[in-house]
C-alpha cells in the first residue's frame, strides 16, 4: 500500500477498526444549484442515509414519499416501499445518464443514483481508496492560504461506480481530509472541488466559490 495513505488510513481510525464496521448511518440535509438545473426538487428536510461498507450499496429513506426508501447497487438502483415493495427500478443504471449534459434533465431513478453513488463515495473515503483494484499516487502538494496540502491521485477500476475514474484528494498537515476532486460524469462533466461544500471548479483548478452545486449537511453519524 502507499505509504502516505497507509499513515492517512492511520489517523482516521486505522483499517483494523474499519473492518470491525459493517455500514455507517447519517442524518443527510441537501441542497445546492445542480439539483434545481436538473429539474429535481430539493427540499431541506433531513433524511436518513445507510451506507454499506464493505460493499458499493445505500440507501436513504424518505425519498418521494414517507413511506418510501431508494436502494443503490452498481448493477441496480430502486425506489421501494419501506417494506420491501417495488415502485420503480432500472438496471444498469449508469447506462441512462449517456449523452447528458449538465441541463439534461433528471428522472427520480437518476436522483437515486446519483445520491447513492455520491453519498458512498464520501461515507467510505478514504478507506475506500484501500479497495481492491483501486490505485493511487502522491502528486503535486497544494497550496491552500498558509497551508500546504499533500495530494493522492485515486484510479478507480470500472467495477467501481463513482463520480469519475480520476479524482484527487488533498490532506492538510495533520493527515486529515480537506479537499476532494473529481469529475461528475453522469452530470455532463462537471469538474467539481468539494470542501464542505462541492463547487465548480475554475481553470486554474480553484473553487469557484460563487458556483455552489452541492451542499450536505451531515450529523447523527453512527457505525454499526
Amino acid at each position: 500500500m502507499n505509504e502516505l495513505l497507509t499513515r492517512i488510513l492511520d489517523v482516521h481510525g486505522g483499517m483494523d477498526r474499519w473492518k470491525r464496521y459493517e455500514k455507517v448511518e447519517a442524518t443527510i440535509v441537501s441542497g445546492g444549484g445542480l439539483f434545481a438545473l436538473k429539474g429535481v426538487s430539493q427540499d431541506a428536510a433531513p433524511r436518513r442515509m445507510t451506507v454499506w461498507l464493505h460493499e458499493e450499496r445505500s440507501s436513504v429513506q424518505p425519498f418521494g414519499a414517507p413511506d418510501q426508501r431508494t436502494m443503490f447497487t452498481p448493477e441496480r438502483i430502486a425506489i421501494e416501499k419501506l417494506d420491501g415493495s417495488l415502485v420503480a427500478q432500472r438496471r444498469a443504471p449508469k447506462d441512462s445518464f449517456a449523452g447528458h449534459e449538465i441541463n439534461t434533465p433528471w428522472d427520480p431513478l437518476h436522483r437515486a443514483y446519483f445520491n447513492g453513488e455520491a453519498l458512498w463515495t464520501y461515507l467510505t473515503t478514504p478507506f475506500l481508496l484501500a479497495r481492491d483494484g483501486v490505485r493511487v499516487e502522491e502528486t503535486e502538494s497544494w497550496n491552500e492560504g498558509s497551508e500546504t496540502w499533500r495530494a493522492l491521485r485515486a484510479y478507480f477500476p470500472g467495477s467501481v461506480e463513482t463520480h469519475s475514474l480520476v479524482q484527487d484528494f488533498f490532506f492538510g498537515e495533520d493527515l486529515r481530509l480537506r479537499r476532494h476532486d473529481y469529475t461528475v460524469n453522469v452530470a455532463g462533466g462537471l469538474t467539481a472541488a468539494q470542501l464542505t461544500s462541492a463547487y465548480a471548479r475554475g481553470a486554474d483548478r480553484r473553487p469557484i466559490l460563487e458556483l455552489l452545486m452541492v451542499s450536505i449537511d451531515l450529523s447523527e453519524v453512527r457505525s454499526s
